[in-house]
C-alpha cells in the first residue's frame, strides 16, 4: 500500500471510530473466529513481543502485555479501540502509526479480524 493510500485508510478508520458509540460499545467482529485468532497468534509468533493470555511461551516484553486490551479505550495509546481499527492495527500497524515498533504482519484481513476477536476475549488478569 502506498503512503497516500495508507494515510487515506488511516483517516477513514479514525473517522469511523470517532462515530462509534464509546459507552459500552460491543467488541463484535461478525464472522470472526476467536479460536482461530489464538491459533494465528501462536503461529505468527506474536508472543515474541507481547505477553498474551493463552500463549505460554515465549513471553515477550517489547510490545507489552495484551491482557485486557479489549477493555482499554485506546490501541497503542493513540487509536480509538474499535474492532475495525484493532483489526487494521494487527495487520499493518505502521500504516496507522508510522512510528510504532510493531511490524506489518503477513495476514489477510480475515485473519487480522480473527486475531482481533481473540484479543477482545482477554480479561485484565
Amino acid at each position: 500500500m502506498g503512503k497516500i493510500g495508507a494515510v487515506v485508510s488511516a483517516a477513514g478508520l479514525l473517522g469511523l471510530a470517532a462515530c462509534a458509540d464509546k459507552a459500552g460499545a460491543p467488541r463484535d467482529l461478525a464472522g470472526a473466529d476467536a479460536v482461530e485468532g489464538l491459533r494465528l497468534i501462536r503461529t505468527q509468533g506474536c508472543g515474541a513481543c507481547h505477553v498474551i493470555p493463552g500463549v505460554a511461551w515465549p513471553e515477550g516484553r517489547t510490545g507489552g502485555s495484551l491482557a485486557g486490551v479489549g477493555a482499554r479505550p485506546m490501541i497503542a495509546g493513540r487509536l480509538s479501540n474499535q474492532p475495525a481499527v484493532m483489526a487494521a492495527f494487527v495487520r499493518d500497524a505502521p500504516s496507522l502509526l508510522p512510528d510504532t515498533g510493531m511490524p506489518p504482519m503477513p495476514l489477510t484481513q480475515a485473519e487480522a479480524r480473527d486475531i482481533a476477536a481473540y484479543l477482545y476475549t482477554l480479561d485484565d488478569d
